[in-house]
């Protein structure tokens, strides 16, 4: 019995590294797509936002690589492994940008396509977290799951945010101002 326990455990923990593993290709994959937007786009808001995403998505990765590591080399959830990422500033971007920007560069077809891409991902991205996170019994496993979760979801927010500014700009203003025809 112990032995079945024990077998059970260890397909359990592959399971998981290769969960793992997966995160790992999809942050480099994600860090990758955001540094060819950033250098690809003259739009200067997308160059900012991109970079950053990339940034985030570098730290990710780095974090998912030290665990693992550790986790193979330990064979268990790596007790020090820290539960922090730097915050992530993207809904910053777009509220910095315009209060700097006289003139906000139009966004093409191809920036458009790239932020719908990157909503994608993200999405993707959240949800892979949550159901990791759900699948896990270990509290400290859990809570950095969903931490990275929660990260994609703004990610996410923050790029939902930044489409629509760039398809209407005037709706965009509009709907952040609570402002209507009535004067209220």
């Amino acid at each position: 019995m112990v032995t079945r326990d024990r077998g059970k455990e260890n397909r359990r923990m592959e399971e998981r590294l290769n969960s793992l593993e997966v995160a790992l290709t999809n942050e480099m994959r994600e860090r990758e797509f955001y540094e060819s937007q950033s250098r690809r786009t003259k739009n200067p808001l997308g160059k900012t936002m991109f970079a950053r995403l990339a940034e985030e998505e570098q730290e990710h990765y780095e974090r998912l690589q030290e665990l693992s590591v550790r986790w193979k080399r330990e064979e268990r959830w790596p007790e020090t492994v820290p539960l922090t990422v730097k915050n992530t500033n993207i809904s910053d971007i777009l509220k910095d940008f315009l209060k700097k920007a006289r003139e906000i560069a139009p966004a093409d077809k191809d920036d458009l396509g790239a932020i719908r891409t990157a909503l994608d991902f993200e999405a993707r991205g959240a949800a892979f977290y949550e159901r990791l996170s759900s699948e896990v019994s270990d509290t400290k496993e859990r809570e950095f799951f969903r931490l990275l979760a929660a990260i994609e979801q703004e990610h996410y927010a923050s790029l939902k945010d930044t489409e629509e500014f760039l398809t209407n700009p005037a709706g965009w203003y509009q709907q952040r101002e609570h402002t209507g025809l009535d004067g209220a």
